[in-house]
Order: C-alpha cells, then sequence, then structure tokens
C-alpha cells in the first residue's frame, strides 16, 4: 500500500497525471453521489415519474451539450497556448453553446407531439420555458469544467462536483412532498444554476489572470481562423460522438415504457461512469499535448498504462457484480439492465484505446482525422443498434457500443503505435520526442 500512495505521489508532481487524476476522482465522486441521488428519487419518487425524470434530464443534457461538447477538444487543444485571449475564448465558448442548445431546445418543443408521451410533461409555456433556461445553464456547467481542466486547475473539478451533488440529493428529498411531479427535474438544475456563480467567480477573477500573466507578452495566441479550421474538423466528429452518449437514450426513451425506460438508464449511466475515466485521462493529455508537443509520445503512453490499470480493475468488478450493483435500486432493475451494463462496460476497454489516439490527434491539431474516426465509431453504433433492437431490445445499445468500439480499436491500432513512438521492435523508437513522430 505505500508502494502505491509513494506512486500516486510522485504522479502527482506530473501535471498529465495530477489533471487525469483529478477528472478521475471527479468521475468517481460524480458516480457514488449519482447512485445515491437516484437511489433516493426511486425510494421517494414512483417508477413512471422515476423513468420521466431520467428521460427529461437526457434530453436536456442533449441539447445543451449539441455545442458545449464540441468545444471540449477546442477549449482543451487552445486554452493552455490562448494568453490574452483566454477570457474571449471562454466567453465565446460560452455564449455559442448557450445560444445553439437553446435553438435546439425551441425546436425540440415546437415539435413536442412527435417525442412520444413520456416528453408531454413539458407541454405548456411555464415548463417549456423552464426546460428551455435549464438547457442554456447546462451547455455553460459542461464548459466550465472544460475551462478549469484547459487552465491546469482541474483539482477545483471534483469539489465543484462534491458541493453540488450534495445540494441536489438534499433538494431531491425536499421537493418529494411538495412537488411529487417534477421534482426530480428541478432539484438538477436548480444546483447546476447557482454553482455557475462561485466557479465563474474563480475562473474570470483568479485563475485567468493569472494564467495570463504566467502566458506573458511574448506568447502569441491563437487566430480565430485557426481555432475555427480546427472545430471544422473537430465539431463534426464530436458532434457524432454525442449521438452515442445522449441522442441513442433518446431514441430508447421513445420506444418504451417510463419505468422500462428508468431501469434501462440507470445501467446505461452506470456504465458510462465506467467510459468517463478512459476520457479523463483522454483530455488531460490533449492539454498536456498542447503545452509541449515534445513529450506527447511519452504521455500517451504514460496515459494508457495509468488508464488501463484503473480501468481494468473496475471493469472486471462491474461486470462480475453487475446484478448485485443493479439490485440495489431494485430486482427489476437488475433483471433488465445486467446484460446491458456487462456489454458496456466491457466496451470500456477498446474505447481507452480510442479516446487516447483521438486526444493525441487534438493535440496535434490533426482535425480531419478525429472527424474521420468519430464519425465512423458514431455511423457504426447508431446503425448495430438499430439494425439489433428489434431483436435484442435495451441491450442492442451493449452489443453496438462492444461491437463498433473493438472494429475501430483495430483499425486505428496501426497508427496508435505509431503516435506512441514505438518501432517494430516494440521498444520507443529514437525519435519518440519529435514532432514529426508524434
Amino acid at each position: 500500500m505505500s508502494r502505491v500512495w509513494g506512486r500516486i505521489l510522485v504522479d502527482l508532481r506530473n501535471p498529465l497525471f495530477r489533471q487525469g487524476y483529478a477528472l478521475m476522482a471527479n468521475t468517481v465522486i460524480t458516480g457514488v453521489l449519482g447512485m445515491g441521488y437516484w437511489l433516493l428519487a426511486a425510494h421517494y419518487y414512483s417508477p413512471e415519474e422515476f423513468g420521466r425524470g431520467q428521460a427529461v434530464i437526457t434530453a436536456m443534457r442533449l441539447f445543451a451539450s449539441l455545442v458545449a461538447l464540441g468545444f471540449v477538444g477546442a477549449l482543451a487543444r487552445y486554452l493552455p497556448v490562448a494568453g490574452r485571449r483566454t477570457p474571449e475564448l471562454i466567453l465565446r465558448g460560452y455564449g455559442l453553446a448557450a445560444a445553439t442548445g437553446g435553438v435546439a431546445a425551441v425546436g425540440f418543443l415546437l415539435t413536442l407531439p412527435l417525442w412520444g408521451e413520456t416528453y408531454s410533461v413539458l407541454a405548456g409555456f411555464g415548463p417549456g420555458l423552464f426546460f428551455l433556461a435549464s438547457v442554456v445553464v447546462w451547455a455553460v456547467f459542461t464548459l466550465q469544467d472544460v475551462v478549469l481542466t484547459g487552465l491546469r486547475r482541474a483539482p477545483f473539478v471534483p469539489l465543484n462536483n462534491l458541493i453540488f451533488g450534495l445540494v441536489k440529493m438534499g433538494l431531491l428529498v425536499a421537493l418529494a412532498g411538495a412537488l411529487p411531479s417534477g421534482g426530480i427535474f428541478v432539484s438538477w438544475v436548480v444546483p447546476t444554476a447557482l454553482a455557475l456563480i462561485p466557479i465563474n467567480f474563480l475562473i474570470f477573477g483568479i485563475v485567468v489572470p493569472r494564467h495570463t500573466r504566467q502566458a506573458g507578452t511574448e506568447q502569441q495566441p491563437p487566430r480565430l481562423r485557426e481555432i475555427g479550421r480546427f472545430l471544422a474538423g473537430d465539431f463534426p466528429g464530436t458532434l457524432s460522438i454525442l449521438a452515442i452518449v445522449y441522442l441513442v437514450p433518446v431514441v430508447i426513451a421513445t420506444q418504451v415504457g417510463e419505468a422500462t425506460f428508468g431501469r434501462f438508464s440507470m445501467a446505461h449511466t452506470l456504465a458510462s461512469m465506467i467510459e468517463l475515466l478512459a476520457m479523463n485521462m483522454a483530455v488531460s493529455l490533449t492539454v498536456e499535448g498542447s503545452f509541449d508537443r515534445s513529450q506527447l509520445a511519452e504521455n500517451c503512453r504514460r496515459a494508457l498504462r495509468r488508464a488501463f490499470m484503473i480501468v481494468i480493475p473496475i471493469t472486471t468488478v462491474a461486470i462480475a457484480g453487475a446484478p448485485l450493483i443493479l439490485t440495489v435500486f431494485g430486482p427489476a432493475f437488475a433483471e433488465e439492465g445486467t446484460t446491458l451494463l456487462r456489454l458496456m462496460a466491457l466496451a470500456v476497454l477498446p474505447r481507452v484505446l480510442i479516446e487516447v489516439y483521438l486526444s493525441a490527434l487534438r493535440a496535434q491539431s490533426r482535425a480531419r482525422t478525429l472527424a474521420t474516426v468519430q464519425i465512423g465509431l458514431a455511423v457504426l453504433v447508431l446503425v448495430s443498434t438499430l439494425a439489433l433492437f428489434p431483436f435484442a431490445g435495451v441491450n442492442a445499445v451493449g452489443y453496438g457500443l462492444l461491437a463498433s468500439e473493438l472494429l475501430v480499436a483495430l483499425l486505428i491500432f496501426g497508427n496508435l503505435r505509431k503516435i506512441l513512438g514505438f518501432g517494430d521492435t516494440g521498444r520507443p523508437a529514437v525519435t519518440q520526442g519529435s514532432s514529426r513522430t508524434a
């Protein structure tokens, strides 16, 4: 145990691991508090309201993330080198994400009858306006964590989400009696809005000024045209991945009943948290690759080793203990969600390779290849899920993810080896630190 702690303390001196571990800690905190939140929701609210709350929150996150997630790669890539343009870059990201998400939400509300009975709860001016506001709030909330990471302040992220999660759970219980219909969604949105105030004060009042001073006047910030070219390649691909994360559950919600969707969503949420662990180290890799391209190959190898070291044990526990984990929420959750949780957990292993490869491409600004890989993966997942749904039901999501991510991991493996700087002998090549091989 002392050896493990010793290694962790050494790792924390490296910005790559310090950032990655902070984001992984955030995922663990979010996951534990998320389980507690949904356990309380299952206890205090009806199965129909539980499923309806899951569905509405998923739709909100879908529209809020349309542009917000598209800026994740760009902010991680360019904030470290933005210099005096850092505040401008952040505010542009906030504004575009909020505006685009809001327009998409308005389109959703105007076509509400087409989305099934589950979403009828949003009909009317009041519920619709609240949903629209929640989309704008969540868009900014999504980006503020990326901003802290891009400015090498990721340790603030888990602290923010710890407080947010606890407040959210308290409000959920408080609203159970006063607002039995809609209390889940309200308890999710209100703490999110409140969290924006202190975190953005921290960003613009402390972190950004310090980052700008450290950059100095000699650093040339990226031009908007350069960022635009990167987004032109990265955004379509990121939008495709968004379809996997949020659109698939929304489509499932239109095909099954509210109670069934609630059970599906719990297994899907737990598996997605494991997948986030793979993505956390990858985001840190993009940031550090932007600061120092010469260390990209070495950082890629380090990120892969640490990611697998953490993800493999967690995946093993999830696969072996899926029935017991889901039984905590009720026998029906285990009966309907065990296979899905196991399949999605297993799919995280090839996803580690894919995420490290994508982050290396972002650090190199290879936007066209980024888009090709991401769009290809999304098409494979969506097509396979839709094709298998009539035969496998909600488990089609798991089968589609596993098959698609295995195939893409095999296709990109050769190029990933080149980025890692490995030669035919399996040892790092002599030119591993050069930007050409990176």
